[in-house]
Protein backbone atom coordinates (compact mmCIF):
# COMPACT_ATOMS: atom_id res chain seq x y z
CA UNK A 1 0.00 0.00 0.00
CA UNK A 2 1.98 2.64 -1.30
CA UNK A 3 2.00 6.31 0.87
CA UNK A 4 1.61 9.21 -1.77
CA UNK A 5 2.87 12.71 -0.60
CA UNK A 6 1.64 15.51 -2.89
CA UNK A 7 2.95 19.33 -2.20
CA UNK A 8 0.49 21.35 -3.40
CA UNK A 9 -2.98 21.28 -3.39
CA UNK A 10 -3.89 23.56 -6.82
CA UNK A 11 -5.01 22.22 -10.25
CA UNK A 12 -1.53 19.82 -10.35
CA UNK A 13 -1.99 18.01 -6.69
CA UNK A 14 -5.72 17.60 -6.85
CA UNK A 15 -5.64 16.15 -9.96
CA UNK A 16 -2.82 13.76 -8.84
CA UNK A 17 -3.99 12.92 -5.65
CA UNK A 18 -7.62 12.18 -7.26
CA UNK A 19 -5.88 10.06 -9.66
CA UNK A 20 -4.07 8.21 -7.55
CA UNK A 21 -6.69 7.43 -4.88
CA UNK A 22 -9.01 6.04 -8.40
CA UNK A 23 -6.37 3.69 -9.86
CA UNK A 24 -5.61 2.21 -6.33
CA UNK A 25 -8.10 3.02 -3.28
CA UNK A 26 -5.76 1.02 -1.54
CA UNK A 27 -2.61 3.82 -1.64
CA UNK A 28 -2.39 6.71 1.15
CA UNK A 29 -2.17 10.19 0.25
CA UNK A 30 -1.54 13.11 1.64
CA UNK A 31 -1.80 17.06 0.35
CA UNK A 32 0.26 19.65 2.29
CA UNK A 33 -1.26 22.63 1.14
CA UNK A 34 0.89 26.22 2.13
CA UNK A 35 -3.25 27.94 2.66
CA UNK A 36 -6.29 27.13 3.73
CA UNK A 37 -7.84 27.10 -0.16
CA UNK A 38 -7.10 23.38 -1.58
CA UNK A 39 -8.47 23.01 -5.28
CA UNK A 40 -9.53 27.01 -5.60
CA UNK A 41 -10.40 27.95 -9.37
CA UNK A 42 -7.59 30.65 -9.71
CA UNK A 43 -8.77 31.30 -12.92
CA UNK A 44 -11.85 32.56 -11.60
CA UNK A 45 -10.41 35.50 -9.33
CA UNK A 46 -10.89 38.17 -11.88
CA UNK A 47 -14.83 37.26 -12.27
CA UNK A 48 -14.83 37.42 -8.56
CA UNK A 49 -13.61 40.78 -7.92
CA UNK A 50 -15.67 42.10 -10.65
CA UNK A 51 -18.20 40.72 -8.79
CA UNK A 52 -20.04 38.86 -11.52
CA UNK A 53 -19.34 35.86 -9.23
CA UNK A 54 -20.80 37.13 -5.91
CA UNK A 55 -19.41 33.99 -3.57
CA UNK A 56 -16.11 33.31 -3.14
CA UNK A 57 -16.67 30.11 -1.85
CA UNK A 58 -18.12 29.20 -5.15
CA UNK A 59 -14.79 29.41 -7.07
CA UNK A 60 -13.90 25.95 -5.38
CA UNK A 61 -13.90 23.08 -7.27
CA UNK A 62 -14.42 20.69 -4.47
CA UNK A 63 -15.28 21.63 -0.68
CA UNK A 64 -12.33 20.20 2.14
CA UNK A 65 -15.29 17.50 3.27
CA UNK A 66 -15.59 16.29 -0.63
CA UNK A 67 -11.75 15.97 -0.93
CA UNK A 68 -11.86 14.14 2.13
CA UNK A 69 -14.41 12.32 0.94
CA UNK A 70 -12.50 10.54 -1.39
CA UNK A 71 -9.81 9.86 1.24
CA UNK A 72 -7.28 12.11 1.01
CA UNK A 73 -5.60 13.81 3.60
CA UNK A 74 -5.35 17.66 3.77
CA UNK A 75 -2.74 19.39 5.50
CA UNK A 76 -3.80 22.64 5.58
CA UNK A 77 -1.48 26.02 5.98
CA UNK A 78 1.58 23.92 6.52
CA UNK A 79 4.37 24.47 4.30
CA UNK A 80 7.14 22.17 3.30
CA UNK A 81 10.93 23.87 3.74
CA UNK A 82 13.06 20.33 2.90
CA UNK A 83 13.02 17.09 0.90
CA UNK A 84 15.21 14.11 2.13
CA UNK A 85 15.15 12.15 -1.18
CA UNK A 86 17.28 9.63 0.91
CA UNK A 87 15.00 9.45 3.75
CA UNK A 88 12.35 9.69 1.52
CA UNK A 89 11.32 12.21 4.36
CA UNK A 90 10.16 15.72 3.99
CA UNK A 91 10.31 18.59 6.66
CA UNK A 92 7.20 20.17 7.66
CA UNK A 93 5.86 23.41 9.15
CA UNK A 94 2.63 24.90 10.30
CA UNK A 95 1.14 28.38 10.11
CA UNK A 96 1.12 28.39 14.28
CA UNK A 97 5.20 27.02 13.82
CA UNK A 98 4.44 23.79 14.52
CA UNK A 99 7.39 21.64 12.92
CA UNK A 100 8.09 17.64 12.19
CA UNK A 101 8.94 15.17 9.65
CA UNK A 102 6.70 13.11 7.08
CA UNK A 103 8.06 10.05 5.18
CA UNK A 104 6.70 9.20 1.46
CA UNK A 105 6.46 6.61 -1.01
CA UNK A 106 6.10 8.60 -3.81
CA UNK A 107 6.24 12.40 -3.56
CA UNK A 108 4.62 14.37 -6.10
CA UNK A 109 5.67 18.12 -6.44
CA UNK A 110 2.83 20.68 -7.29
CA UNK A 111 4.10 23.71 -5.92
CA UNK A 112 2.91 25.89 -9.42
CA UNK A 113 4.37 29.19 -10.27
CA UNK A 114 5.08 32.47 -8.48
CA UNK A 115 3.82 35.86 -9.86
CA UNK A 116 6.67 37.62 -11.13
CA UNK A 117 7.55 40.43 -8.87
CA UNK A 118 9.69 43.31 -10.69
CA UNK A 119 12.68 44.44 -9.35
CA UNK A 120 11.48 48.37 -9.18
CA UNK A 121 10.74 51.09 -6.60
CA UNK A 122 7.94 50.92 -4.94
CA UNK A 123 6.83 47.72 -5.76
CA UNK A 124 5.89 46.80 -1.71
CA UNK A 125 3.61 50.01 -1.14
CA UNK A 126 0.00 50.09 0.13
CA UNK A 127 -2.47 49.85 -2.71
CA UNK A 128 -0.09 47.58 -5.22
CA UNK A 129 -0.86 44.52 -6.11
CA UNK A 130 -0.30 40.94 -7.27
CA UNK A 131 -3.02 38.34 -7.78
CA UNK A 132 -2.40 34.50 -7.71
CA UNK A 133 -3.49 32.96 -4.54
CA UNK A 134 -6.60 33.72 -2.57
CA UNK A 135 -5.28 35.68 -0.19
CA UNK A 136 -4.03 38.10 -2.50
CA UNK A 137 -7.71 38.30 -4.09
CA UNK A 138 -8.86 38.76 -0.81
CA UNK A 139 -6.49 41.90 0.10
CA UNK A 140 -7.32 43.59 -2.98
CA UNK A 141 -11.10 42.93 -2.32
CA UNK A 142 -10.87 44.60 0.89
CA UNK A 143 -8.71 47.51 -0.56
CA UNK A 144 -11.89 48.22 -2.90
CA UNK A 145 -14.58 47.54 -0.74
CA UNK A 146 -12.60 50.13 2.31
CA UNK A 147 -10.48 53.00 -0.09
CA UNK A 148 -13.48 52.79 -3.30
CA UNK A 149 -10.64 53.47 -5.85
CA UNK A 150 -11.47 55.99 -8.92
CA UNK A 151 -8.84 54.41 -11.05
CA UNK A 152 -6.62 51.56 -11.04
CA UNK A 153 -3.28 51.03 -13.19
CA UNK A 154 -2.96 47.57 -14.66
CA UNK A 155 0.82 46.94 -15.57
CA UNK A 156 1.24 43.94 -17.52
CA UNK A 157 -1.49 43.25 -21.11
CA UNK A 158 -1.43 39.54 -20.61
CA UNK A 159 -3.95 37.25 -19.61
CA UNK A 160 -4.23 38.45 -16.00
CA UNK A 161 -4.41 42.24 -17.41
CA UNK A 162 -6.80 41.79 -20.09
CA UNK A 163 -9.41 40.26 -17.55
CA UNK A 164 -8.52 42.35 -14.40
CA UNK A 165 -8.96 45.30 -17.07
CA UNK A 166 -12.31 44.06 -17.80
CA UNK A 167 -12.77 43.11 -14.11
CA UNK A 168 -11.98 46.65 -12.42
CA UNK A 169 -13.99 48.78 -15.47
CA UNK A 170 -17.08 45.87 -14.50
CA UNK A 171 -16.66 47.80 -10.88
CA UNK A 172 -17.01 51.45 -12.32
CA UNK A 173 -13.38 52.16 -12.04
CA UNK A 174 -11.47 53.86 -14.64
CA UNK A 175 -8.19 51.46 -15.82
CA UNK A 176 -4.81 52.54 -17.54
CA UNK A 177 -2.89 49.43 -18.93
CA UNK A 178 0.60 49.61 -19.70
CA UNK A 179 2.34 46.99 -21.52
CA UNK A 180 6.17 46.28 -21.99
CA UNK A 181 5.62 45.59 -25.45
CA UNK A 182 4.12 46.87 -28.70
CA UNK A 183 0.90 45.51 -28.76
CA UNK A 184 -1.38 44.19 -25.54
CA UNK A 185 -2.14 39.99 -25.45
CA UNK A 186 1.11 38.81 -27.03
CA UNK A 187 -0.19 35.70 -27.42
CA UNK A 188 -1.81 36.21 -30.08
CA UNK A 189 -0.39 38.35 -33.49
CA UNK A 190 -0.34 41.77 -33.06
CA UNK A 191 -3.14 42.15 -36.12
CA UNK A 192 -5.29 40.47 -33.33
CA UNK A 193 -3.66 42.41 -30.32
CA UNK A 194 -4.61 45.69 -32.13
CA UNK A 195 -8.62 44.46 -32.21
CA UNK A 196 -8.37 43.49 -28.19
CA UNK A 197 -7.24 46.96 -27.86
CA UNK A 198 -9.74 48.50 -29.64
CA UNK A 199 -11.96 46.53 -27.75
CA UNK A 200 -10.65 47.98 -24.10
CA UNK A 201 -10.94 51.53 -25.80
CA UNK A 202 -14.29 51.45 -26.55
CA UNK A 203 -15.17 50.20 -22.87
CA UNK A 204 -13.09 53.41 -21.69
CA UNK A 205 -9.90 51.57 -21.00
CA UNK A 206 -6.64 54.11 -21.49
CA UNK A 207 -3.69 51.82 -23.20
CA UNK A 208 -0.47 52.64 -23.30
CA UNK A 209 2.18 50.35 -24.84
CA UNK A 210 6.14 50.47 -25.75
CA UNK A 211 6.58 51.27 -21.89
CA UNK A 212 9.19 50.06 -19.41
CA UNK A 213 8.27 51.11 -15.89
CA UNK A 214 10.54 52.29 -14.20
CA UNK A 215 9.09 53.04 -10.53
CA UNK A 216 6.02 53.80 -8.13
CA UNK A 217 5.61 56.21 -5.27
CA UNK A 218 3.16 57.11 -3.23
CA UNK A 219 1.58 60.89 -3.13
CA UNK A 220 -0.84 61.47 -0.95
CA UNK A 221 -3.62 59.15 -1.67
CA UNK A 222 -2.82 58.29 -4.78
CA UNK A 223 -0.30 56.11 -6.81
CA UNK A 224 2.27 57.24 -9.36
CA UNK A 225 4.11 55.18 -11.68
CA UNK A 226 7.03 56.30 -14.01
CA UNK A 227 8.20 54.71 -17.26
CA UNK A 228 10.21 54.90 -20.18
CA UNK A 229 9.65 57.76 -22.39
CA UNK A 230 8.88 60.08 -19.99
CA UNK A 231 5.68 58.25 -19.68
CA UNK A 232 3.78 58.71 -15.82
CA UNK A 233 0.53 57.88 -14.92
CA UNK A 234 -1.71 58.37 -11.43
CA UNK A 235 -3.84 55.75 -9.93
CA UNK A 236 -5.47 55.13 -6.25
CA UNK A 237 -4.89 51.33 -6.86
CA UNK A 238 -1.85 49.38 -8.82
CA UNK A 239 -2.14 45.83 -10.36
CA UNK A 240 1.63 43.98 -11.25
CA UNK A 241 0.70 41.11 -13.87
CA UNK A 242 3.64 40.28 -15.75
CA UNK A 243 3.61 37.26 -15.83
CA UNK A 244 4.73 34.13 -13.59
CA UNK A 245 7.57 31.64 -12.98
CA UNK A 246 8.08 28.21 -11.63
CA UNK A 247 7.97 27.94 -7.91
CA UNK A 248 10.81 25.38 -8.19
CA UNK A 249 13.41 26.48 -5.48
CA UNK A 250 12.18 23.54 -3.43
CA UNK A 251 12.55 20.99 -5.99
CA UNK A 252 16.30 22.17 -6.73
CA UNK A 253 17.12 21.83 -3.45
CA UNK A 254 16.43 18.25 -3.54
CA UNK A 255 18.71 17.61 -6.35
CA UNK A 256 15.96 17.62 -8.82
CA UNK A 257 17.22 18.43 -12.17
CA UNK A 258 16.00 22.28 -13.35
CA UNK A 259 15.44 22.89 -17.03
CA UNK A 260 13.91 25.64 -19.12
CA UNK A 261 12.76 29.11 -17.83
CA UNK A 262 13.54 27.11 -13.82
CA UNK A 263 10.72 24.90 -14.45
CA UNK A 264 11.32 21.32 -13.13
CA UNK A 265 12.62 18.84 -15.93
CA UNK A 266 10.23 15.80 -16.28
CA UNK A 267 9.46 13.02 -18.71
CA UNK A 268 6.37 12.13 -20.33
CA UNK A 269 5.93 9.89 -17.63
CA UNK A 270 5.87 12.74 -15.17
CA UNK A 271 9.05 11.62 -13.36
CA UNK A 272 12.08 13.88 -12.06
CA UNK A 273 15.68 12.55 -12.29
CA UNK A 274 15.40 11.58 -8.44
CA UNK A 275 13.87 8.15 -7.54
CA UNK A 276 10.34 8.07 -6.35
CA UNK A 277 9.58 11.98 -7.29
CA UNK A 278 6.99 13.09 -9.40
CA UNK A 279 6.28 16.70 -10.35
CA UNK A 280 3.48 18.71 -12.31
CA UNK A 281 1.50 21.28 -13.08
CA UNK A 282 3.17 24.98 -13.48
CA UNK A 283 6.60 24.31 -11.66
CA UNK A 284 7.56 21.74 -14.79
CA UNK A 285 8.61 22.27 -18.49
CA UNK A 286 5.58 20.81 -21.00
CA UNK A 287 5.88 18.42 -23.29
CA UNK A 288 4.75 20.13 -26.49
CA UNK A 289 3.25 17.81 -28.74
CA UNK A 290 3.28 19.40 -32.07
CA UNK A 291 7.28 20.56 -31.36
CA UNK A 292 8.52 17.17 -30.20
CA UNK A 293 10.37 19.15 -27.39
CA UNK A 294 9.88 20.98 -24.04
CA UNK A 295 8.48 24.22 -23.37
CA UNK A 296 7.35 26.23 -20.30
CA UNK A 297 3.48 26.86 -20.38
CA UNK A 298 1.84 27.27 -17.28
CA UNK A 299 -1.79 26.74 -18.20
CA UNK A 300 -4.79 25.08 -15.53
CA UNK A 301 -5.60 22.45 -18.27
CA UNK A 302 -2.14 21.47 -18.69
CA UNK A 303 -1.59 21.17 -14.90
CA UNK A 304 -4.54 18.90 -14.69
CA UNK A 305 -3.73 16.22 -17.49
CA UNK A 306 -0.24 16.79 -15.56
CA UNK A 307 -1.52 15.70 -12.22
CA UNK A 308 -3.54 12.82 -13.27
CA UNK A 309 -0.64 11.52 -14.83
CA UNK A 310 1.68 11.94 -11.73
CA UNK A 311 -0.85 10.60 -9.49
CA UNK A 312 -1.38 7.38 -11.60
CA UNK A 313 2.00 6.34 -12.54
CA UNK A 314 2.54 7.18 -8.76
CA UNK A 315 0.72 3.99 -7.55
CA UNK A 316 1.86 2.20 -10.55
CA UNK A 317 0.74 3.46 -13.71
CA UNK A 318 2.35 3.43 -17.01
CA UNK A 319 0.79 6.55 -18.37
CA UNK A 320 2.28 9.38 -20.53
CA UNK A 321 1.34 13.08 -20.96
CA UNK A 322 0.63 13.39 -24.82
CA UNK A 323 1.58 17.15 -24.94
CA UNK A 324 0.27 20.56 -24.91
CA UNK A 325 -0.37 22.98 -27.79
CA UNK A 326 -0.94 26.01 -25.78
CA UNK A 327 -4.17 26.20 -26.84
CA UNK A 328 -6.00 29.27 -24.69
CA UNK A 329 -8.84 31.50 -24.73
CA UNK A 330 -9.67 34.73 -22.80
CA UNK A 331 -13.04 36.56 -22.58
CA UNK A 332 -12.26 40.94 -22.74
CA UNK A 333 -15.83 42.41 -22.84
CA UNK A 334 -17.75 41.76 -25.04
CA UNK A 335 -14.91 39.99 -26.86
CA UNK A 336 -12.80 36.64 -26.90
CA UNK A 337 -9.58 35.92 -28.47
CA UNK A 338 -8.10 32.76 -28.66
CA UNK A 339 -5.34 30.59 -30.11
CA UNK A 340 -3.45 26.64 -30.17
CA UNK A 341 -0.72 25.48 -31.77
CA UNK A 342 2.17 27.62 -33.77
CA UNK A 343 2.15 31.39 -34.92
CA UNK A 344 3.62 32.07 -38.05
CA UNK A 345 6.55 33.47 -36.12
CA UNK A 346 6.96 30.34 -33.75
CA UNK A 347 6.45 28.03 -37.21
CA UNK A 348 9.76 29.68 -38.68
CA UNK A 349 11.64 29.14 -35.28
CA UNK A 350 10.48 25.66 -35.14
CA UNK A 351 11.77 24.99 -38.69
CA UNK A 352 8.53 24.98 -40.56
CA UNK A 353 7.87 26.48 -43.72
CA UNK A 354 4.67 28.06 -42.69
CA UNK A 355 2.08 29.86 -44.51
CA UNK A 356 -0.64 31.88 -42.80
CA UNK A 357 -3.74 33.21 -44.24
CA UNK A 358 -6.17 36.18 -42.54
CA UNK A 359 -10.29 35.06 -42.82
CA UNK A 360 -13.48 37.02 -41.86
CA UNK A 361 -16.96 35.46 -41.86
CA UNK A 362 -19.98 35.49 -39.88
CA UNK A 363 -20.33 33.59 -36.93
CA UNK A 364 -23.68 32.32 -38.22
CA UNK A 365 -26.31 32.21 -41.44
CA UNK A 366 -25.99 36.00 -41.65
CA UNK A 367 -29.87 36.10 -42.18
CA UNK A 368 -30.27 34.88 -38.86
CA UNK A 369 -30.65 38.07 -36.29
CA UNK A 370 -27.47 39.46 -34.13
CA UNK A 371 -24.91 37.83 -36.53
CA UNK A 372 -21.36 38.67 -35.24
CA UNK A 373 -18.18 39.16 -37.77
CA UNK A 374 -15.66 36.36 -36.73
CA UNK A 375 -11.81 36.34 -37.43
CA UNK A 376 -9.36 33.23 -37.65
CA UNK A 377 -5.76 33.46 -38.95
CA UNK A 378 -5.08 30.15 -40.14
CA UNK A 379 -1.00 28.49 -39.77
CA UNK A 380 0.06 25.35 -41.84
CA UNK A 381 3.19 24.43 -42.95
CA UNK A 382 2.94 25.20 -47.18
CA UNK A 383 5.08 22.16 -47.69
CA UNK A 384 3.26 19.08 -46.23
CA UNK A 385 0.13 21.31 -45.41
CA UNK A 386 -0.29 20.36 -41.89
CA UNK A 387 -2.16 22.28 -39.62
CA UNK A 388 0.04 24.20 -37.82
CA UNK A 389 -1.63 26.53 -35.27
CA UNK A 390 -4.75 29.13 -35.60
CA UNK A 391 -6.04 32.08 -33.97
CA UNK A 392 -9.77 33.17 -33.38
CA UNK A 393 -11.70 36.72 -32.70
CA UNK A 394 -14.84 37.04 -32.06
CA UNK A 395 -17.82 37.98 -30.36
CA UNK A 396 -18.68 36.02 -26.47
CA UNK A 397 -21.48 34.68 -28.34
CA UNK A 398 -19.81 33.32 -31.48
CA UNK A 399 -18.39 29.81 -29.42
CA UNK A 400 -14.78 30.88 -30.34
CA UNK A 401 -13.30 28.61 -27.36
CA UNK A 402 -15.04 25.68 -29.08
CA UNK A 403 -14.33 26.46 -32.61
CA UNK A 404 -10.45 26.56 -31.25
CA UNK A 405 -10.82 23.23 -29.93
CA UNK A 406 -11.74 21.65 -33.39
CA UNK A 407 -8.44 23.13 -34.31
CA UNK A 408 -6.50 22.02 -31.41
CA UNK A 409 -8.40 18.68 -31.86
CA UNK A 410 -6.92 18.51 -35.49
CA UNK A 411 -3.39 19.51 -34.78
CA UNK A 412 -3.12 16.73 -31.75
CA UNK A 413 -4.25 14.01 -34.59
CA UNK A 414 -2.20 15.30 -37.05
CA UNK A 415 -4.36 16.02 -39.63
CA UNK A 416 -4.02 18.60 -42.77
CA UNK A 417 -5.46 21.43 -43.79
CA UNK A 418 -7.55 19.90 -46.01
CA UNK A 419 -8.90 17.42 -44.03
CA UNK A 420 -10.23 19.80 -41.62
CA UNK A 421 -13.09 20.28 -44.33
CA UNK A 422 -13.74 16.09 -43.78
CA UNK A 423 -15.33 16.62 -40.51
CA UNK A 424 -18.96 15.96 -39.74
CA UNK A 425 -19.63 19.69 -37.51
CA UNK A 426 -23.22 20.37 -36.29
CA UNK A 427 -25.08 23.44 -38.08
CA UNK A 428 -27.98 24.99 -37.41
CA UNK A 429 -28.54 28.68 -39.20
CA UNK A 430 -28.74 30.21 -35.28
CA UNK A 431 -25.32 29.21 -34.51
CA UNK A 432 -23.15 28.19 -37.69
CA UNK A 433 -23.20 27.48 -41.31
CA UNK A 434 -23.28 24.08 -43.53
CA UNK A 435 -19.58 24.73 -43.92
CA UNK A 436 -18.63 26.05 -39.95
CA UNK A 437 -16.72 28.72 -40.12
CA UNK A 438 -13.36 26.38 -39.13
CA UNK A 439 -13.86 24.64 -42.57
CA UNK A 440 -14.29 28.05 -44.53
CA UNK A 441 -10.77 29.04 -43.25
CA UNK A 442 -9.54 26.09 -44.21
CA UNK A 443 -10.84 26.84 -47.60
CA UNK A 444 -9.83 29.96 -48.04
CA UNK A 445 -6.43 28.83 -46.55
CA UNK A 446 -5.83 26.31 -49.77
CA UNK A 447 -7.28 28.35 -52.33
CA UNK A 448 -4.71 31.52 -51.28
CA UNK A 449 -2.10 28.54 -51.98
CA UNK A 450 -2.46 27.37 -54.94
CA UNK A 451 -3.18 30.95 -56.36
CA UNK A 452 0.10 31.49 -54.93
CA UNK A 453 1.55 28.53 -56.30
CA UNK A 454 -0.09 29.25 -59.58
CA UNK A 455 1.89 32.31 -59.96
Amino acid sequence: MPYILIIGGSDAGISAALRAREFDPASEVTIVVADRYPNFSICGLPFYLSGEVGDWHTLAHRTVLEIENEGIHLLLEHSVSSIDPIAKVVSLSSRKGNTRDLGYDRLIIATGAESIRPQVDGINLPGVFLLRWMDEAFAMQQYIKQRQPHSAIVVGGGYIGMEMADALTYRGIDVTVVEFFDSVLTTVDPEFGGKVRTELEAHGVRIATGIAVTGIVQSEDKLIISGSNNFSAVGDMVLVAVGARPNSKLALSAGVEIGLKGAIKVDQFMRTNVPDIFAAGDCVETWHRLLNSYSYMPLGTTAHKQGRVAGENAVGGNRKFQGSLGTQAVKIFDLVAARTGLRDSEAVAAGFDPFTVDFETWDHKAYYPDAEKLYVRLTGNRTGKELLGAQMLGNKRSEVSKRIDVFASAIYNRMSIDELNDLDLSYTPPLSSPWDPVQMSAQAWSKRLSELIRK
